[in-house]
């Protein structure tokens, strides 16, 4: 088995961290971040950008996230009653989320009696900007019967050009306990659930899934590919969301954990699932004191992949020397 070894915890972000805009960013909002308590609000040019949930929830997550047209990119259910014709399915699908199935043999995805939680612990800042906001937060994996399994670090990056508007989400996880595995399971890890008029299939979808090999739609479950992007309409107009899988996370290019019914998930993990090979393959392991980053961009467009520009997007990102390198 493969140990994906990056940095001790004193080293937890070893990287310079320099938030960036768009490319060519003459247009880019002023980005502000408030805490409300138990809600970060993140604003654009004043406009309601995302909504940071950490208080009093299974997991943190984004939602609202607001898209380039000025409308929701996630399903409402069950955070708001707002939404029509929404399937009431996977209640632990709420907005634009990272957790996983099997943690040191707990699951952090499901909302079970069982289940494990996952607690904000603090904001290590909270930064505006011109071009660029940021936020920093430390967490912990707390399992049902209390015991604390690992913890966590995560930077958050809002920008917004135009109708381009980009999401970083880097997340570092921590063996502060002892050895860590993240269990070979489909059910993680970076994840989204979009809403009902974007999906491929069931009551109003219109929408489709492309990703960077260029396979569609159903046949994109499972696959290896460096960027999914699920587009469709959003009250009439084309919008998308593209998942951008950083060249230098382990095991790149990931697996993709994207259903036609509008989960859209990279998992890193699932080989098993996604394969059909020996349960535990997938398994990756963290030693005592070590370490492992992840960095992802959620990138949200008008139009399709196409006019989107969603290959050029990521190829930006793809240049861009933020994450860490992996290490075996």
């Amino acid at each position: 088995m493969r140990h994906w070894l990056i940095w001790s915890v004193a080293g937890v972000f070893p990287w310079v961290v320099t938030a960036q805009a768009p490319d060519g960013a003459d247009d880019a909002a002023t980005i502000n971040i408030r805490d409300l308590g138990k809600s970060l609000r993140i604003e654009a040019d004043g406009a309601l950008l995302a909504e940071y949930r950490y208080s009093d929830v299974p997991r943190p997550f984004f939602y609202p996230v607001i898209g380039p047209t000025g409308q929701n990119m996630t399903r409402h259910w069950p955070m708001s009653d707002k939404g029509k014709g929404e399937h009431q399915d996977h209640v632990h699908h709420k907005g634009l989320w990272f957790t996983h199935g099997a943690v040191n043999g707990v699951d952090f995805w499901a909302e079970g009696k069982n289940s494990g939680k996952i607690v904000h612990e603090k904001f290590e800042r909270i930064e505006s900007g011109a071009k660029v906001g940021v936020f920093e937060c430390a967490n912990k994996w707390v399992a049902s019967d209390g015991r604390v399994i690992c913890t966590d670090r995560r930077i958050h990056r809002f920008a917004k050009e135009g109708q381009r508007i980009l999401i970083d989400y880097d997340v570092t996880l921590i063996a502060s306990e002892g050895k860590l595995t993240l269990g070979d399971t489909k059910e993680g890890s970076m994840a989204i659930r979009v809403p009902a008029t974007m999906r491929v299939a069931g009551l109003l979808a219109k929408g489709h899934i492309l990703n960077s090999e260029g396979v569609r739609d159903a046949q994109a479950w499972g696959k290896r590919a460096k960027w999914v992007d699920y587009y469709g309409p959003v009250e009439g107009k084309t919008v998308g969301i593209a998942i951008f899988d950083h060249p230098r996370n382990p095991r790149h290019p990931t697996w993709w954990h994207v259903r036609t019914y509008g989960l859209f998930g990279a998992n890193p993990f699932g080989i098993h699932d996604f394969e059909k090979k020996k349960k535990g393959t997938g398994d990756m392991a963290v030693p005592a004191g070590e370490s492992v980053t992840f960095r992802w961009r959620v990138y949200l467009h008008p139009g399709d992949a196409k006019a989107g520009d969603v290959a050029g997007e990521y190829k930006r990102f793809a240049a861009s020397d933020q994450a860490p390198r992996k290490q075996q």
